[in-house]
């Protein structure tokens, strides 16, 4: 091997040692032994002085107890401070590395515990260890039972335990002394390290007194090494804010340090940031190593002198008395010390009576079979799989402490649960001082887990199994800080915005191992075997207590004897659910926990009232129509206060007496941010079930519980006014939700006012702090709608005010964007809102009244909201939603419009007005705009149809009104017709007819009705035209186009069968009066005879008519036979299927006249012809006559369907080669 395992700087932590494995070879045995050096205090190894043959140990050397790094402890401790080791020396090594516990290692201790664990089998010595389960490492102390009830004798602790034990291991317990030899022994070991370190041989004579100083150093092994038991107030905290002295009083070695409440990054509690050198549990070892010996991972503290130099780089040094021939334990002892700190070789000095004799080098391979010592590598690797086995079995409870007892002399090893057997005693969990170390070492661990599982979430369970038993460790009274704390990690697991991920990700082990080394050297081989210390053996009939008894120590030498259950991993399971109510109640449970740890702390008493915490707080519910604006805006001034990202700078104490910056103020600051995001997420869930009552009593306390964290507060973290403004914007959508579902209301207050228990305590903890009214405004369940939506835009602006402070501008880009969409979509929702309510109140006006001063207050409102609204959405470049807005103002704009509907003396409707064109045309102009801002169909399909629909029927309605309520007093009928044609075409443009979609038939009955008017209209001029022949033809010739062109429409929509007859009749009229104005018999021949083809097309206008009322009939005759009876042609005037009877009615009363008198002149032109009639005229003149025949002898009173049918079969002999489009209509 190369290089020194030591090699690393004085005092640094490194968790990247060098590597060195070792594997040593007995034989036909083999042991695998590797060891990471984690940490070291002592400097690179330097060589050793060779003493002088003769040299006398007995004379101390010049140097003798001075404080040397190469020594370390060893050589101080030897007649100074106590040689015991602390009780708590695991604790000070897994504090340093919490990394590694729970999971990576399996064993946490000191070297001289390993060793004497393992040498159980060979020793009759006794044994006596405390031993702790956190996840899967287990922390070994010793347990001296001689200190524990010396200072039970004094401090009244442990009776119990001392009872116990004198009952069922010794009844005769007396303190027992170790011998002068003993002394001896262990003053001349100190001097040969200090000789070997020193080199200049010089010394001194040795004291006088030195029995005495044996003495004092007898007593002081025995010294107060333990704590008093922990009892200090909850204000000890609040009182120790001065740095704590590096020496303490006994009383104090484990009072708890300052919790630091929000660590530097991770927002989790963190404890004893930097307090364990002030509370006894430091990490005392010169090196800790990660020992990997087989498959056991152990973490060891050494305080083993290392020399190296010359060809040896580390060797260690052994000081053996010639006399004395080396036993099994020593030799066990040496290569165990050699294996865990990574030592090759051994070298030692052999002496008689203190006089150095010689030196021998010994390779640690080589000690397993050294003369008298010989002891198989196989064997002791099977102890230390077989008492690991048993204790990890066993040890299964966390925050339990475990005893590992083996009297002297006796083979039997038994394991107690002390934690079990005190409070069978009901002694307090304070009797026990392992309570609080093992409780911050659980929680330690815990957050060291945490900040594991913000990546890898599957420790989860562990995390929450570890934080619970330290919960049950502790009495709230006197630990409230680490209980709050651990409350608030318990929170922290629950996952308030999505269900827990597993994550398949696996944890590595880390190779290696830490070592410890205590000045004890060679204890064990001092103790005879048959040495009278403790060796009253047990008796087996008291097993009963012992949690698992080892029946004889011979069985650990056996391979496997007890099974390697510690590789199983423990499964912790961590309640997952998908329902995020359960996840936020968990979550609210732990914060109302921590809570009520933190104000029990809390000394000084507010002077609120005592309020009783099962009595509900009333939640305020107000009648809105009784809240005006003033006592809104005064609440949304309150809102805003709350607003502002740093208030003023705290020196004084809170409402309930916190002290700013101590740990109760940081708790209750996270706590209080806790609580409200799971009241956030409640009410959001609530929200997307439609539960809007609920969701506002939600977000009422989502923001009571950041009103109480302003309370507190001295300045807002950006991210939190980020949450803030997050629950000011659903508290809007809430109110806005309300307000569109007004017909719940009762449902809705119902559900607001529902609380449960630990909303209650919840809220009277956070009465403490503030009186949490900021909000109410924002919160309160109002009746009136206009109100709900006036608070609601209240809260998005509130929201909005916040994101663009300075503090904040720069975190939450996305958030702004969704606030102004927000805040633009409720100002389109009030606009509307009054938009609405001026529509009714037009309605509403009995007669046509002039407009009032109140609608025009409500266009100025719905106005000034669109307009508003359309800037909100422009702000984040939102074209879609712009154009909706201005989609809308052109409706308003087509309201203010009707309203200002001119009047005539008799009321009815009078000329179309100039304001009516005023804000048809604005109307115009907000489409146009719409249409511009989405400036093409395909940016939104729907948008775009839904505004080119309302352009068109705004152009058409004006046409309509226009040609219907023509303005003659103003303008002359050639501008107006100007006028009526442009609209009329422009409606015509917006008639998308190609796209198939649901407004097709829509838009296909209005571009019939254009043509149809269009037509009407040129029919009119050119009735009424005279002189301008060419304008005359112009106009005919228009009236021919659009009439074809709207009886093909009307045709093709196969509904609207009254309008396609109108149409017809129109257009043969329209014949009729050309034919008038034509002199030739030829011309007016061909004219009737055209219009007589028109008229013949009526007949698949009356068969569809005919052919819904005999359906209407049947289903009368089937359902209620009387009132077909009543009124067999529909008498009413209307039909079931919506069909106009009266319109029919008058369509037929044109139709006979017309019909008749076509056949009538088509009669008499063909018989006065003076040509000769070929076959086919005259057959068609005997058919003219005979239809025209039937017709003059039709009973004019005969029931509708009569006359239908037969002006059906009339015209069916007239045109005989329509059949298939007879046949499709009656289909």
């Amino acid at each position: 091997m190369s290089g020194s395992p030591l090699d690393q700087e004085n005092g640094v932590l490194s968790d990247l040692g060098k590597e060195e494995d070792s594997e040593i070879c007995q034989g036909s045995n083999e042991v695998k032994s590797r060891a990471v050096v984690k940490y070291s205090a002592a400097p690179p190894p330097t060589t050793y002085a060779l003493l002088q043959e003769k040299t006398d140990l007995k004379l101390p050397p010049a140097n003798w107890l001075r404080e040397n790094p190469q020594l370390g402890s060893a050589g101080t401790t030897i007649l100074g401070s106590s040689s015991k080791s602390k009780p708590f020396s695991s604790f000070g090594m897994a504090y340093d590395f919490i990394d590694s516990i729970g999971d990576d290692v399996d064993v946490v201790s000191d070297s001289e515990n390993i060793k004497k664990l393992l040498k159980i089998p060979y020793s009759k010595s006794h044994v006596s260890m405390a031993v702790h389960r956190v996840g899967r490492t287990l922390l070994l102390d010793e347990l001296d039972i001689q200190e524990l009830f010396m200072r039970s004798s004094q401090t009244g602790d442990w009776t119990w335990l001392k009872e116990f034990y004198q009952r069922l291991v010794d009844q005769k317990w007396q303190r027992k002394k170790k011998s002068k030899e003993h002394w001896y022994q262990k003053a001349i070991l100190s001097k040969f390290l200090y000789y070997s370190i020193n080199g200049d041989g010089a010394a001194e004579p040795v004291h006088d007194n030195l029995n005495e100083v044996d003495e004092e150093s007898g007593a002081e092994e025995f010294s107060s090494s333990w704590p008093a038991t922990f009892t200090s107030t909850p204000s000890d905290s609040e009182e120790c804010a001065a740095p704590k002295e590096e020496t303490v009083s006994i009383d104090s070695n484990f009072a708890l340090g300052q919790v630091t409440s929000v660590p530097k990054e991770q927002n989790l509690p963190m404890l004893f940031n930097e307090g364990e050198n002030s509370q006894g549990l430091r990490n005392d070892f010169v090196r800790n190593i990660m020992w990997t010996f087989e498959d056991i991972h152990m973490l060891v503290g050494s305080n083993m002198p290392i020399f190296g130099g010359g060809r040896y780089p580390a060797v260690s040094l052994r000081l053996r008395d010639n006399n004395k021939p080396i036993n099994i334990l020593t030799g066990i002892d040496y290569w165990l010390d050699n294996l865990m700190c990574n030592v090759p070789e051994l070298v030692m000095c052999f002496h008689v009576n203190g006089i150095v004799q010689k030196y021998e080098m010994i390779k640690t391979e080589d000690i397993p079979d050294l003369e008298n010592s010989t002891f198989s590598t196989r064997v002791v690797k099977d102890i230390a799989q077989n008492i690991l086995s048993f204790l990890k079995s066993n040890c299964t409870k966390e925050g339990h402490t475990y005893w590992l007892f083996k009297a002297s002399g006796s083979d039997i090893v038994k394991l107690y649960d002390l934690t079990t057997l005190c409070e069978e005693a009901e002694e307090e969990k304070c009797q026990n001082p392992f309570t609080l170390p093992v409780a911050v070492l659980l929680y330690k661990v815990a957050s060291n887990m945490m900040l594991k599982a913000r990546q890898n979430r599957k420790h989860n369970g562990t995390i929450r199994t570890l934080l619970l038993n330290c919960v049950k460790l502790l009495d709230q009274e006197r630990h409230p800080q680490i209980i709050a704390s651990a409350h608030y990690m318990l929170s922290e697991l629950f996952q308030l915005d999505e269900p827990p991920e597993e994550d398949g990700g696996e944890s590595l082990r880390a190779g290696g191992s830490e070592d410890s080394y205590s000045d004890e050297e060679g204890e064990e081989e001092e103790l005879p075997e048959d040495s009278d210390e403790n060796s009253i053996c047990s008796n087996p009939a008291d097993d009963n207590k012992a949690v698992a008894v080892i029946r004889s120590v011979g069985e650990l030498s056996v391979p496997e004897k007890y099974k390697s259950t510690h590789q199983i991993r423990p499964s912790y399971a961590f309640p997952v659910s998908q329902d995020k109510e359960e996840r936020c109640r968990h979550v609210l449970s732990c914060v109302l926990k921590g809570l009520k740890a933190v104000d029990g702390s809390i000394k000084k008493e507010s002077d609120l009232p005592a309020a009783d915490p099962n009595t509900p707080i009333p939640l305020k519910y107000e009648d809105g129509s009784a809240t005006r604006s003033c006592a809104a805006e005064k609440g949304i001034a309150l809102l805003l206060e709350r607003v502002g990202p740093f208030q003023e700078d705290q020196k004084h104490p809170t409402r309930s007496g916190m002290i700013p910056g101590s740990w109760q103020h940081r708790m209750k600051l996270q706590l209080f941010l806790k609580a409200s995001k799971a009241y956030y997420v409640l009410s959001d869930a609530a929200t997307n079930l439609l539960k809007y009552g609920r969701a506002l009593r939600y977000v009422k306390l989502a923001l009571q519980c950041h009103d109480a964290y302003c309370s507190v507060s001295s300045m807002l973290h950006p991210q939190v006014l980020l949450f803030h403004s997050q629950c000011l914007s659903l508290c809007g959508d809430i109110q806005l939700m309300l307000a569109q579902n007004a017909s719940n209301r009762a449902a809705y207050l119902e559900e607001y006012s529902y609380q449960t228990k630990e909303d209650q305590e919840i809220l009277h903890s956070l009465h403490r702090e503030s009186s949490c009214q900021a909000f109410n405004m924002a919160t309160d369940l109002a009746t009136d709608p206009e109100y709900q939506l006036f608070v609601s835009s209240k809260c998005y602006e509130a929201a909005y005010e916040l994101l663009t402070s300075g503090a904040v501008k720069a975190h939450g880009p996305e958030q702004l964007a969704q606030v102004l969409k927000r805040l633009g979509n409720i100002r389109n929702e009030i606009g509307v809102y009054y938009m609405n309510q001026a529509a009714a109140m037009q309605t509403e006006k009995e007669g046509k009244k002039p407009v009032s001063v109140a609608e025009q207050e409500l266009w100025k409102k719905s106005f000034a909201c669109f307009e508003k609204g359309m800037k909100d959405f422009e702000a984040i470049g939102d074209s879609t939603n712009t154009a909706l807005l201005l989609c809308n103002t052109g409706r308003l704009m087509r309201i203010c419009a009707q309203a200002h509907c001119a009047q005539s003396t008799d009321q009815n409707r009078g000329e179309f007005s100039p304001e009516e064109a005023l804000y048809y045309n604005k109307a115009i102009d907000y489409y146009l705009r719409a249409m511009q801002s989405l400036s093409s169909r395909g940016n939104h399909p729907a948008v775009w149809d839904s505004v080119n629909w309302e352009l068109s029927t705004t152009y058409f309605t004006l046409a309509t009104l226009l040609q219907d309520y023509a303005p003659l007093s103003r303008k002359a009928q050639e501008q107006i017709e100007r006028e009526v044609t442009e609209a009329m075409m422009k409606s015509l443009m917006y008639c998308d007819l190609q796209t198939e979609s649901a407004r097709q038939p829509l838009y296909q009955y209005r571009a019939a009705t254009i043509h149809h008017r269009l037509a009407s209209m040129y029919h009119s001029c050119f009735r009424n035209q005279v002189g301008d022949e060419h304008l005359r033809k112009q106009h005919r010739s228009l009236a021919e186009l659009h009439y074809s062109k709207a009886v093909r429409l009307f045709l093709s929509l196969k509904d609207a069968p009254c309008e396609l007859l109108r149409t017809l009749l129109e257009r043969v009229a329209f014949a009729e009066f050309t034919m008038a104005g034509q002199s030739s018999s030829g011309a007016k021949l061909k004219t009737l005879t055209g219009a007589l083809e028109i008229m013949a097309e009526t007949r698949y206008a009356f068969l569809i008519i005919y052919k819904e009322l005999m359906e209407e009939q049947a289903e009368l005759s089937t359902s209620d036979p009387a009132k077909l009876a009543e009124s067999p042609d529909g008498a009413d005037g209307t039909s079931s299927s919506g069909m106009n009877l009266e319109e029919v009615m008058k369509l037929m009363g044109v139709f006979e006249p017309s019909f008749s008198f076509l056949l009538l002149q088509l009669i008499k032109l063909m018989t006065a012809m003076k040509r000769k009639q070929s076959s086919k005229g005259e057959e068609q003149l005997k058919t003219y006559k005979n239809v025209y025949s039937k017709m003059l002898r039709a009973d004019k009173n005969a029931p509708l369907l009569s006359r239908m049918e037969l002006y059906i079969d009339l015209l069916q002999q007239l045109t005989p080669q329509t059949g298939s489009r007879d046949t499709e209509a009656c289909s």
